[in-house]
Formats: structure tokens, sequence, C-alpha cells
């Protein structure tokens, strides 16, 4: 009797914007291959990764990294995250034998991970390749905070050599800790529904120019100034947050019944702060970003040259979005820079060769 090919994903545990680009991808290898079976590896719950995938998979809670420990979106606890990593680094031995072990007894074929880099340390340890999906390494954020972080940098480069291919996404920095890089378009989910029969189950009736989303990922934003909508009373907002003042013009959507990819066709501007996973699914969709900007994180600067050179955008100042009337929503969107777009199949091409592996493996 044939085993079942087995896929583990291992997704870093920051955010929910690595959990939507890995499940995307998982989806894709469901809808490709049926027979094989997902074990997501990650600390994001459960109906963000079903989402996502329609199909049955099993859900491993597990970290094996800890991103960077913030309070909300823009604001971030390095001393936090230095002990957590540091935490890491001294369990290694037993955090790898026992997830080897755990691969070992379950006959897994391949390991994708988005971007833990100790995925790749575990993935030798178990004999199987390691493939890495992401725009950005650990390396690169920790690095650019210099002192502590260095010692911190250099160990993630050494797991990250470990990996057998990486699929660099677009928006990406240089990843050079990696020996075997893939190129590949962006990534992400599909909207499923009709527009006609969103609109008329959230009651949207602006014209696709004034209606706004706002969305800043799973760790939300404090106080977002909503009294602002009241400003602008033909418009609407749309809001996954749950706990929304009753505004005529702001919308709420349960991020169970609907998620953000969903609703951005509707939308004539898409609100949020710098993340690779929102920033790709509005390209994809060509739907025009207005971001803020965000201090203290290296990969923010790459993401929003990204939109500049791709998408119709506008870059604003935290203080402009917190402290100032939203006037920006008056002014034109700046048109991209460059000519050409960006490809926009990395979901696909990446579940194409993980489905063509695990059929000859």
């Amino acid at each position: 009797m044939s085993k079942k090919p087995t896929l583990y994903i291992a997704i870093t545990n920051h955010g929910f914007g690595h959990a939507v680009r890995a499940a995307s991808v998982a989806a894709e290898v469901q809808r490709l291959n049926p027979e094989v079976l997902l074990i997501m590896v990650t600390t994001a719950p459960r109906w963000l990764l079903e989402s996502y995938i329609p199909g049955d998979f099993i859900h491993r809670p597990r970290g094996f990294d800890v991103g960077v420990i913030q309070s909300d979106s823009l604001n971030m606890d390095k001393a936090a995250t230095l002990e957590k990593l540091r935490e890491i680094m001294d369990k290694q031995q037993s955090i790898v034998a026992g997830e080897a072990s755990f691969i070992r007894q379950n006959r897994i074929s391949l390991m994708l991970a988005d971007i833990p880099p100790l995925a790749a340390v575990i993935a030798k340890a178990a004999g199987i390749p390691c493939w890495m999906m992401s725009n950005f390494g650990w390396d690169f954020i920790y690095g650019d905070w210099g002192g502590e972080f260095l010692e911190i940098a250099d160990w993630i480069g050494e797991c990250f050599s470990k990996c057998d291919r990486l699929f660099r996404l677009p928006l990406h920095e240089p990843m050079s800790a990696f020996p075997v890089i893939d190129d590949v378009g962006l990534t992400g989910g599909s909207p499923r529904y009709n527009l006609d029969e969103l609109r008329t189950r959230f009651n949207i009736t602006a014209s696709s120019e004034k209606t706004i989303i706002f969305t800043f990922g799973g760790l939300g934003l404090q106080q977002i100034p909503y009294e602002n909508v009241l400003k602008f009373p033909d418009w609407q907002f749309i809001s996954f947050d749950r706990d929304l003042p009753d505004f005529p013009n702001l919308l709420p959507i349960d991020g169970g019944e609907c998620r953000p990819v969903d609703v951005m066709p509707l939308c004539g501007r898409v609100i949020s702060k710098p993340g690779y996973s929102t920033f790709s699914e509005a390209l994809r969709l060509d739907v025009p970003i207005v971001t803020l900007t965000r201090e203290g994180f290296a990969e923010s600067p790459l993401l929003i040259e990204g939109i500049q050179n791709y998408g119709y955008h506008q870059i604003i100042s935290p203080s402009e979005f917190f402290e100032g009337g939203w006037g920006f929503l008056d002014e034109p969107l700046q048109p991209p820079r460059q000519t050409q777009s960006l490809p926009k199949d990395g979901t696909e091409a990446i579940a194409q060769e993980i489905v063509n592996y695990l059929q000859n493996n």
C-alpha cells in the first residue's frame, strides 16, 4: 500500500502575513493533488488557516522562531524579542530532535518553510529536503538592529545556509545566505465570492472609488481614529477590527466569514502598514494601496519601494493617519514608476513544484 504524500509546512511565529501566504500555497497544492496530506506547523489560529485551505489539514501548533514581539502592527519590543530568541537558541537541540523524530515517524517527504530559520536544521536532521519561501530572512531584520542582535543574525544565516531551495518572492532583499534561489511571482489568495453578492450582503452602496478597506494584519493597530470616517459621509469604510464604533459608513466584517482579499476588488484603496501579504494580494488584484511608513523594520523600505514601482499608491506618515483629518483621501493616487508589472503566479508556481516533487519521490 502506498503512503499518502505528506507535506510539512513550518510558518514563522509572527503576525498573520506569513501564515496567509503559506496557506495560499498549501491550498493550491491541495487543489492540484487532493491526496497530499498537509501538516501546518504554526501558532497562527486554525480559523485563519481554514479561511485559505478549504480541505482537511493537520494543525500542529508549534513555534520555532519569534519574529518580532509587538504590541500592535507598528510598535516593537526589542528586549523581549532578544530574550525569546536566546531561549530558542538554548533549546535548539531538543526542538530539533523532537521535530525530526515527528517527521520520521510520520514519513513526511518534504518541508516548506516560511521562514523559521530552525526549519532547515530540523529538515536536515530528519533527512528530508527543506524548501523555503519569503521575500526576506530574519537575519536581514535583526542584522539591521545591530548590537546584540548581530550574533543572532549570524546564527540565522548559518541555519538558512542548510536550506535546499528558496522561492524568493518579489519585493525582496538579496537573501544571500541561501545557496539555491528561484525567483517566483506574487503570492496570495484569490477572491472567492461574486462581487454583486458581496455588495448586497454587506450593503455596500458607494462606488469602488469611495469604498476603502482597512487591513493591518493579525496584530491590528491601537486606536485607529475611526471618527474621521464621519468626515466622508458618502464613502464607505470596511474594517476587520472586532470593536468598532457604530458609525453609519463604517462596515464591520468578520474575518472568519470573509478575508481581506475577498473584499479588495470592491475597493478603490487598501489602507495598510508595510506588509508583504497585504501588498502582494492588492498588487495581484491591481487595487491601489495607501500605506503608513514603519520605522525599525528593514523590510519596510523595500516593500514601500515595491508599491511605488508597481502599484497605484499613496505613502503617508503615522502622524497623518493618527493625528490628521485624512485629507489624503481627497488627493489623487500616485501612478506606478515602472511600466512592467510583477508576475502574479507565485502561489501556483511554488505549489506546482511541490506537487511534482511529491509525485516523483
